[in-house]
């Protein structure tokens, strides 16, 4: 089951992703379990990333696995800060922003890895393909 959660934050995404998350999970061949994304600020995430990644830069979004055989589960920290800015330094429309970066939590608990270049590569392909099913 997918779960919303909100560190500093008012209950702030309207629209429920979770039946298109849960699509993303059936179609990649795996089963959904318990997931939860953690919606935060800027200054909540960073502390996440120093406190258990030893990393001092803030960033998007922050996915810890507890993935058990072909059943996902984890915890997705999300800045709906930086989705923001990222949304504006890349001339996106926010929403669209906001689904990629549900979607990359997802593909990262279904095995995606990001770190070289054809791994970031097949990744946003993966993010388009899921992008373009979505529907309101």
């Amino acid at each position: 089951m997918i779960h919303f959660f909100y560190e500093n934050l008012p209950e702030s995404v309207a629209i429920d992703y979770k039946a298109w998350l849960e699509d993303i999970i059936l179609s990649e061949g795996k089963k959904p379990g318990e997931i939860s994304y953690i919606f935060c600020d800027d200054e909540y995430l960073l502390k996440v990333n120093q406190d258990y990644l030893q990393h001092d830069y803030y960033t998007d979004i922050i996915t810890f696995d507890y993935v058990k055989g072909r059943t996902i589960s984890g915890e997705i920290f999300v800045s709906l800060q930086r989705i923001s800015d990222n949304a504006s330094t890349l001339s996106r429309e926010y929403e669209e922003e906001l689904r990629r970066v549900l979607a990359h939590g997802i593909l990262h608990l279904s095995g995606y890895k990001d770190k070289t270049e054809a791994e970031e590569k097949e990744m946003r392909e993966k993010e388009d393909f899921y992008l373009a099913r979505y529907q309101q």
